[in-house]
């Protein structure tokens, strides 16, 4: 049977529409978007370049730590941390390994920086928790768990710095199920620790790995075993070391539940796995098992409904914004994490809080400080995106749907300090630094209505250091600040601004009033008693911790 011209074109049509359809639900499955969280200093940046070591993306890896090693972070590429040793922002890392699409988000550990690591958790679909084997279970590791319990997060659990000294491995596991609340399930098992370390069994894929010490920042050779009774183990590490791995696996395999990836998708069971990042023990175990069992992109709830990755029409929110990536270009840019569609360059997309159409023409694929323009992205990936000023931090860009993705949280600022103009000669590029980096969302600006003197409220101290750095080293503007006694900053919602209780409260309080960056009317009381005091004499109006209500 022939077909006409017309019923050829329209098959032809259909068959493409179909590999269009199956190319894309590919691209989907070969994505994986997870963070990388831990306490401050437990190796959490030296796993990411040793993850992009294994993939390719890199050559040699670098140490966090300043003046230890002239190469430093990949993922530290602002200056500031590379002098301090410690992250400061999130960076979204990206690398293909056995086919699949690696996006890395290498969070801040330190606790003055919490609030850009919760905003990076609403963008992944997995985490990684680093733990220092000396030190175990630490204060921060504690509150961002409880952050991915809250969002079910899939959590994997990678125990570092084995070649170091510290604790024994069951005793650490037991710590992990207690002050994480997680049921366990090993993955990797070491041989030794500290000085006799000597490498790792991995329960996923049945065998023994035994790593040659060799250059520190090269990846080491590997002897595998089938099985780890064969007689000739003891050859290779010893008789006394092959006895104590036969007893130590043979209690993991009795005393802990098998791997299921369903109750770890679920946030049910827990998948560990022991090395050293910094010498590789155990870093390609932990990707190798990663893109196995670690969820493609997950669907999202927005206020409207939840949203699919595998939906034709594109969806994606701001997580994160980050001004001067580059100081000799002064660019600013937005982080999209993308939910659903395809997001395509220079395609008109719905700006939903301006209801206004934007496009771009140059969207950024990153490699810490290096990017490169894409045409397409997916499902899952992260895309910088220029920006002038438009875009805040929750802000949602569609196909043309209207949606408001849930859980960016905004955090009640609790240290405040004046903060003034260092260098009267540079005052336009100190209220431009200003402008922009409140704009990232690490630390909120207020004016006060009664003088007009700026106020910086940030979560943690260290935050004001890193503003002070950023504002001389990225736009040449000086400041200093002035302590300033201020326990809470509450927004103020009234019905109306006639009301009797609301005029007295603007003449009564009038010193301690200032509006934030969006012109909103901000209430900072001096003390917890003023505050409660203050919300009892005036009923009729709300005061809320966060601008968000």
């Amino acid at each position: 049977m022939r077909l006409n011209s017309s019923k050829k074109s329209l098959l032809i049509r259909k068959i493409r529409g179909i590999f269009a359809i199956m190319n894309f639900e590919a691209e989907i499955a070969r994505r994986r978007t997870f963070g990388i969280i831990s306490h401050p200093d437990a190796g959490k940046t030296t796993l990411t370049e040793k993850l992009l070591l294994f993939g390719g993306a890199i050559q040699e890896a670098g140490a966090v730590k300043s003046n230890k090693i002239k190469k430093t972070a990949t993922s530290d590429f602002m200056e500031i941390e590379r002098q301090r040793g410690i992250s400061v922002a999130t960076s979204v890392l990206a690398f293909h390994y056995k086919d699949k699409k690696i996006n890395i988000l290498d969070t801040p550990g330190h606790k003055d920086f919490a609030e850009d690591t919760f905003r990076t958790l609403t963008a992944v679909d997995s985490v990684i928790v680093v733990i220092d084997v000396a030190k175990g279970v630490e204060e921060q590791t504690e509150k961002l768990v409880e952050v991915c319990r809250m969002r079910n997060i899939p959590i994997l659990v990678f125990i570092n710095k084995l070649d170091r000294e510290g604790k024994d491995a069951f005793d650490l596991l037991d710590e992990v199920e207690q002050k994480l609340g997680f049921q366990v399930v090993p993955l990797s098992f070491p041989i030794g620790m500290g000085y006799d370390f000597q490498g790792i069994y991995n329960l996923w894929e049945k065998r023994l790995r035994l790593f040659n010490e060799g250059n520190k920042t090269q990846i080491s050779e590997s002897i595998d075993f089938d099985n780890i009774n064969d007689p000739s183990l003891s050859d290779h590490i010893g008789e006394k070391a092959a006895s104590q791995l036969r007893e130590d696996i043979e209690l993991v395999t009795e005393v802990y539940p098998h791997f299921d990836p369903k109750a770890y998708l679920n946030g049910d069971q827990q998948p560990v796995f022991f090395g050293s990042a910094l010498n590789n023990f155990g870093v390609q175990e932990l990707l190798d098992a990663f893109i196995e069992i670690a969820p493609p992109p997950l669907a999202k709830n927005s206020e409207e409904r939840l949203v699919k990755p595998d939906e034709k029409d594109f969806s994606g929110f701001v997580f994160k914004i980050h001004a001067n990536m580059d100081p000799k270009h002064r660019d600013r840019l937005a982080f999209i994490k993308i939910v659903s569609g395809k997001f395509m360059r220079n395609t008109p997309y719905l700006h939903v809080r301006h209801n206004k159409k934007v496009k771009f023409s140059s969207p950024n694929a990153f490699f810490a400080d290096r990017k490169e323009v894409v045409a397409t992205s997916y499902p899952g990936d992260i895309v910088g995106l220029h920006d002038t000023g438009n875009f805040k931090i929750g802000d949602t860009l569609t196909t043309g749907e209207s949606l408001h993705f849930k859980g960016i949280p905004s955090f009640s600022p609790e240290h405040f300090r004046y903060i003034n103009n260092a260098d009267p000669m540079k005052a336009k590029q100190l209220a431009k630094g200003i402008d922009q980096l409140m704009d990232e969302g690490v630390a909120q600006l207020f004016t006060l209505d009664l003088n007009g003197r700026k106020v910086i409220g940030t979560v943690g101290a260290l935050q004001f250091e890193v503003i002070q750095y950023r504002l001389e080293h990225e736009y040449g503007a000086k400041c200093s600040y002035e302590n300033l006694n201020v326990h809470k900053a509450c927004w103020i919602e009234t019905a109306e601004i006639s009301h009797p209780e609301y005029i007295d409260f603007i003449r009564v309080k009038a010193k301690f009033l200032a509006k934030d960056k969006q012109g909103q009317q901000v209430f900072l009381a001096d003390s917890a008693f003023s505050l409660q005091m203050t919300k009892e004499k005036y009923p009729a109006i709300q005061f809320h911790a966060t601008s968000e209500f």
